[in-house]
């Protein structure tokens, strides 16, 4: 294992750019050598960066000072963020279609409640009790431009992801809090100590109620912030069931964009005057009308070719009015298990474009 004994030319570039968030010069210092730990150092822990460090003996480096330099440096998250954006928007236009992914994922920490944010809840996706925070991200990606079924070589071009927005999910403790409230609740309160005890409780689980955001909140949030900056002008949405809310779908088509996500088979939509879970409408059209669902070639990101049978229609939702339905199988029979996409795009030729997005995204290719 080789030291470490400088930062790399092209990582130091890179990270010049981030210098005026740093009021330390110190601070900044120590958040490049991690970085490069991170990039070069086969153990990503602080113990196995900072044992490959080469340094002066008279810095001292202790491992006490990247938590100095994180927390003590006096940068500011959202002032991060928002350089960050800034660098990375010229890379991605125009050099290929953009999407930014919209999601959601839980953090796990199993051995400690401590941590910021994190509580002990149940874990529906490994169905087991488990301690996490749930962070709301937000991605962009260049990908490929599809073409009418044919993949060009230009598609071996590098392609690129970035973080563009995280925020992490504060605990619901309001049934908690609520039941302390409850159960140590009187009659008569006999001194005015005890009035102004009781007065700082109830104002503390109302600020706590009110301040909690939901996911689907978090995301609105998130686009908005992202659509003032106007840093990705040309990139559309794609997200899954689990952060689609009109508000969402309404902020994303009040700036111009169009949106893309996957519902859950059981939604109903107006299909021939009645009600119907897509479901039973894609069963009903695989065994009266499979010639409806037709052939298409699509490209992934990462350069792949991938065919797929769609059927597509515009349809009536609750609360989201008239959108258009995708009905997607991998298999030429059509017995695998369909992907319901759904869209606001109207134009066949976006519709192509924001699907074939959507499923590099469920397939895990923007991943």
């Amino acid at each position: 294992m080789l030291p470490l004994v400088g930062i790399p030319k092209t990582i130091a570039k890179f990270l010049k750019q981030y210098r005026n968030v740093f009021c330390k010069e110190a601070g900044f210092q120590h958040i490049s050598r991690y970085i490069n730990g991170l990039l070069m150092s086969p153990n990503k822990t602080l113990q196995g960066i900072y044992s490959q460090l080469v340094v002066h003996e008279e810095e001292k480096v202790s491992r006490r000072a990247m938590h100095e330099a994180v927390f003590e440096a006096g940068w500011k998250y959202q002032e991060l963020m928002k350089q960050h954006r800034k660098v990375v928007s010229p890379i991605h236009q125009g050099k290929g279609r953009e999407i930014i992914a919209l999601d959601w994922t839980f953090s796990y920490h199993p051995y400690s409640e401590k941590i910021f944010a994190a509580k002990e809840a149940y874990d529906y996706v490994n169905r087991c009790w488990s301690c996490y925070q749930t962070v709301v991200t937000a991605r962009s990606s260049r990908a490929p431009e599809p073409s009418s079924g044919v993949a060009t070589s230009s598609i071996s071009n590098a392609h690129r992801i970035d973080g563009i927005a995280v925020e992490v999910q504060h605990p619901n403790y309001e049934k908690e809090e609520l039941a302390y409230l409850e159960m140590t609740a009187r009659e008569n309160y006999q001194e005015m100590e005890q009035v102004k005890q009781r007065l700082v409780e109830l104002l503390h689980y109302q600020k706590n109620r009110l301040a909690y955001r939901k996911r689907t909140e978090m995301a609105v949030e998130i686009v908005r912030q992202l659509e003032s900056e106007n840093q990705f002008p040309n990139a559309n949405y794609a997200f899954d069931q689990g952060v689609l809310s009109r508000p969402l779908t309404e902020v994303i088509e009040e700036n111009g964009k169009h949106w893309v996500t996957e519902i859950e088979r059981s939604r109903n939509v107006m299909w021939n005057g009645q009600w119907q879970r897509v479901d039973k409408i894609a069963e009903e059209l695989k065994t009266n009308h499979p010639e409806s669902f037709r052939h298409k070639l699509v490209r992934c990101r990462n350069g792949e070719q991938r065919e797929i049978w769609a059927f597509t229609k515009v349809i009536r939702l609750k609360k989201y009015g008239r959108k258009r339905l995708v009905i997607v199988y991998e298999q030429s029979d059509l017995n695998d298990a369909p992907r319901f996409l759904l869209t606001d795009a109207s134009a066949l030729g976006c519709i192509k474009s924001i699907c074939y997005l959507e499923l590099s995204l469920v397939s895990g290719n923007l991943s």
